[in-house]
């Protein structure tokens, strides 16, 4: 099969070109809209964003992003200076797990089983 099908995650921005602005510059994705919707890509990793105007959306959205490529995402985006970046530690549930929240409140999770 060429062409398995995935899950991905469609997240709620309230200004497309600052969210796409975000995951270029600090989280290294590349993107682009198309006209109230937008689409980041960074390797394997695929996020759509939709505008909407309330800010309760973003807020309580989070996406989950899992593999053996999260520690050196950490150590990149430490690197980097990524604002809200929390540590990357081993979570009760048995993950590596670091995350943070994009400009608009959308969480991101990071995990991986191991380092």
């Amino acid at each position: 099969m060429t062409d398995p099908a995935r899950c991905i995650p469609i997240l709620a921005s309230l200004d497309l070109a600052e969210t796409l602005a975000f995951y270029r510059d600090q989280l290294g994705f590349t993107g682009e809209t198309y006209g109230d919707y937008a689409i980041a890509r960074r390797q394997a990793m695929e996020l759509h964003f939709w505008l909407c105007k309330d800010r309760i959306h973003p807020e309580h959205t989070a996406c989950y992003i899992r593999g053996g490529q999260v520690p050196a995402l950490h150590a990149e985006f430490a690197a980097r200076g990524v604002p809200g970046l929390s540590d990357f530690a081993l979570r009760p549930w048995n993950m590596h797990e670091f995350h943070l929240h994009d400009p608009h409140g959308n969480l991101l999770r990071f995990g991986c089983t191991e380092v």
